[in-house]
């Protein structure tokens, strides 16, 4: 096998599933591979489950190994999991060994999807174990095939992870020599591994020369790099020349703290440069630093990855040490000694906890500036807000006073210092603190509504179900707005409905639940119910006719009446839209009936297929519809005409008087696409050729508009096609899609295109459309191949 075999099997089966009119499946297998190397997570979750599901309904296993793995690898690489993605882990590779899957060329991946995510858990615990399934792999892999480099990186990381360095950079070395000879070359993040070793043996400079030379090997192949290994090669080289004392210029290398925020893959290393750079006084070791260590560390909790998550844990507490925050490092330390637990192997980073939290405890506790009693006056009289941590730090040393307090006096010292640690990124702290109150004092009710946001904030699942049982009892409207809550937060809105109408039939005055069961019911496209509830809530919002204006306490918010005409709107309830618009202020053209106008053009922003969104221009038609403009293809279930509902709240603001003046000219309201009210039935065919001129391009669409087709040009400036006078792209090319109406036929089609293009210098090619017309498509196959389309 070639090391490009499983790319050949990829567009070999794209073309057959494409021959097969399996097109959304072609596309997810051609594109899921980028969005799990790239962390485009949010396009992956979109199309992931529609091609897996597609792929088993058709009987294709191999599509449905290599539509896994690259999940897996997103899960694992780009998202960090670990217990968390064990399941599927453990699956896939029973999958893969099948006998129906066994000979897949991607099958031998999931041996490297399952040590990473062993590798995630507990790297060092796992050694052994990764180390057998690793070597069994490679024994079964040629050097020639792309997963022989993966593998070779793999095991370079276990060694490394059983503190043999030397070993990892020899076994590294090896691979590659043998990569070579088989007319290979080795990946960018063969490089990335092979500096990781150097690193690790105390030899920063030549992993940053190793470095260095991987990427020019790279480019100087003819590869580019994109933003993913830009980001990579900046923090591996950031961690590098801080180890160095280079701080200037590992602060240009170092990416902006928001994109570590965004992609996980790159925190450790991001937290490692961190440390020496603040250690060194080049980067602001602050309350700030602090919060966003802290929720990685969380984040990592809760996904299972346990040796990662100490490892952060330890960085982010040694930091807290150094600029004085005692009780975030104990924090940080209970979580540590929470992780160890459910280590297999813990020589040297059991130690290193532990002086941590000898370190921690060395600090000064804080004094006083007055009574227990009096210090929560003090904090909330201030005029200008303190630094956080060292605000906890006054709340944990009047807490150690509590006994001189009354109970309740107590309890809000206790739920002041839980929510600071809460808002620091230390909820399972605060959530421990908690319990232990609450148990003390169990029918103060904001100890119940701190915790149960805690333990949501926390994604602490079986904690809430502790505690909703607990209440339900005596408290079950409570009870219920916490699960509706904890099923939003998990995406599962089926239950957030049900959970807050039970709240609702035992409290219907209630508000903000009120607008949770109407967005839960959106979500749905339950739009008929969603707008029972915002009527609803009108109904038991706004003061009754004759109230005295001083007793009138206004609690509807004008995003509610939006909500409600935009649900009224998906009803075609065509009154209240106006009833409420009216309220408004909103002026329409007719009295009643449907609302059908022309008042200015925005974007509706709607998904593809493959997870993207899509910005599309439209003509607004009224309070929440608009009807989109271009002619669209199958990657977007909407076309040329269609009417949509749109979300209220426009997505990003209006330019401020001093943006400058084309800005502020180009800027039209972009809204997020709700559901499509009318479909207008267009079909779409693409035509493909030569550029006729501006003249002969507006009589055309004018000619098709009058006959109320469609038209949309895609292609830009930089579409050229061949000129076949030269035989060289030289000619500038047009590529548009044409939005035939439901009242024309394909064939009628065919025949309008060709009468209008008739007498044009350059023929344009539909070779598509002619096909379903029943028209000769020889000419259009000859214009493709003349022009180069």
């Amino acid at each position: 096998m070639s090391g490009n075999d499983i790319w050949d099997w990829v567009y070999d089966t794209h073309g057959r599933l494409v021959e097969d009119g399996q097109h959304r499946l072609a596309t997810a297998l051609v594109e899921i591979a980028g969005h799990a190397v790239d962390g485009r997570n949010e396009q992956l979750d979109a199309m992931f489950p529609e091609a897996l599901a597609a792929a088993r309904a058709l009987g294709l296993p191999w599509v449905e190994v290599f539509l896994r793995h690259w999940r897996l690898q997103n899960l694992l690489n780009k998202r960090h999991q670990g217990e968390q993605a064990m399941t599927e882990a453990v699956s896939l590779l029973e999958f893969a060994h099948r006998e129906e899957t066994a000979d897949c060329p991607q099958s031998v991946c999931a041996v490297q999807d399952f040590t990473i995510c062993h590798a995630n858990i507990d790297g060092p615990g796992y050694v052994p174990e990764r180390l057998a399934v690793l070597e069994e792999a490679l024994e079964r892999v040629e050097p020639a095939r792309a997963c022989f480099d993966c593998l070779s990186r793999e095991y370079a990381d276990t060694l490394e992870d059983d503190d043999r360095a030397e070993a990892a950079l020899a076994h590294l070395d090896r691979s590659q020599a043998r990569i070579l000879a088989a007319g290979q070359s080795v990946s960018l993040a063969f490089g990335h591994a092979r500096a990781s070793a150097l690193h690790r043996l105390g030899r920063p400079q030549q992993a940053l020369d190793s470095l260095a030379a991987a990427e020019a090997a790279f480019t100087g192949a003819g590869h580019a790099l994109d933003e993913d290994d830009r980001r990579k090669l900046g923090v591996i080289r950031a961690r590098l020349l801080a180890t160095l004392g280079r701080f200037d210029e590992a602060l240009e290398q170092l990416p902006p703290a928001e994109q570590a925020d965004a992609f996980a893959d790159v925190r450790h290393r991001w937290a490692d440069a961190v440390e020496l750079l603040a250690a060194a006084d080049r980067f602001e070791n602050d309350a700030a630093l602090g919060v966003r260590l802290a929720r990685w560390v969380s984040y990592l909790d809760t996904a299972g990855s346990h040796r990662p998550c100490l490892d952060l844990a330890l960085t982010a507490g040694r930091l807290a040490v150094r600029r004085g925050a005692r009780e975030v490092a104990l924090a940080l330390v209970a979580t540590g000694e929470r992780k160890l637990a459910l280590l297999r192997r813990t020589d040297r980073v059991g130690e290193q906890l532990a002086g941590l939290r000898t370190a921690a405890l060395a600090l000064p506790v804080a004094d006083l500036p007055t009574g227990p009693g009096e210090l929560l006056e003090l904090l909330a009289a201030r005029t200008e807000p303190g630094d956080p941590e060292q605000d906890l730090e006054l709340l944990c040393a009047a807490w150690a006073r509590a006994a001189e307090l009354a109970p309740a006096a107590a309890t809000d010292l206790l739920l002041s210092r839980a929510g600071l640690l809460a808002t620091l990124g230390h909820e399972q702290r605060s959530a421990e603190l908690l319990w232990q109150r609450l148990d003390q004092d169990p029918g103060h009710q904001d100890l119940v509504g701190m915790l149960g946001s805690v333990l949501v904030e926390a994604r602490d699942g079986e904690g809430l179900r502790r505690l909703t049982d607990r209440i339900a009892p005596s408290a079950p409207e409570t009870a219920h707005w916490l699960r509706a809550r904890w099923a939003v937060a998990q995406g599962r809105w089926p239950e957030a409905l049900e959970q807050v109408e039970a709240l609702l039939a035992l409290a219907p005055e209630r508000i903000n639940p009120r607008r949770l069961a109407a967005a839960a019911a959106t979500e749905l496209g339950e739009h008929d119910r969603a707008q029972r509830h915002w009527q609803q809530l009108l109904a038991h919002a706004l003061p009754a006719e004759g109230t005295p204006p001083e007793q009138q306490h206004r609690t509807v918010q004008p995003s509610d009446l939006w909500h409600l005409i935009t649900a009224a709107t998906a009803n075609r309830d065509w009154a209240v839209v106006r009833e409420v618009g009216a309220r408004l202020g909103i002026e329409f053209d007719e009295p009643d009936g449907p609302v059908d106008e022309q008042w200015q053009y925005v974007t509706v922003r709607a998904r593809r297929g493959n997870g993207a969104h899509s910005d599309l221009p439209a003509l607004r038609t009224g309070p929440a519809t608009a009807r989109i403009l271009p002619v669209l293809g199958e990657d977007i279930q909407l076309n040329h005409r269609d009417l949509v509902v749109f979300s209220p709240a426009p997505l990003e603001p209006e330019p401020g008087e001093d943006a400058p003046a084309a800005e502020r000219e180009r800027w039209r309201p972009t809204f997020e696409l709700l559901t499509l009210l009318d479909p207008a039935g267009y079909t779409t065919w693409f035509v493909d050729g030569a550029w006729p001129g501006q003249p002969a391009w507006e009589e055309l669409r004018s000619a098709l508009r009058e006959r109320e087709f469609g038209v949309w040009a895609y292609s830009g400036e930089q579409y050229l096609v061949t000129d076949p006078a030269t035989g060289r792209p030289g000619l500038a090319g047009v590529y548009a899609a044409v939005g035939v109406p439901p009242t024309a036929s394909a064939a009628e089609a065919d025949a309008l295109l060709a009468e209008l293009t008739a007498g044009w210098e350059h023929p344009l090619s539909w070779v598509a459309l002619a096909g379903a017309a029943g028209a000769d498509t020889a000419r259009h196959q000859e214009v493709v191949e003349r022009y180069g389309l």
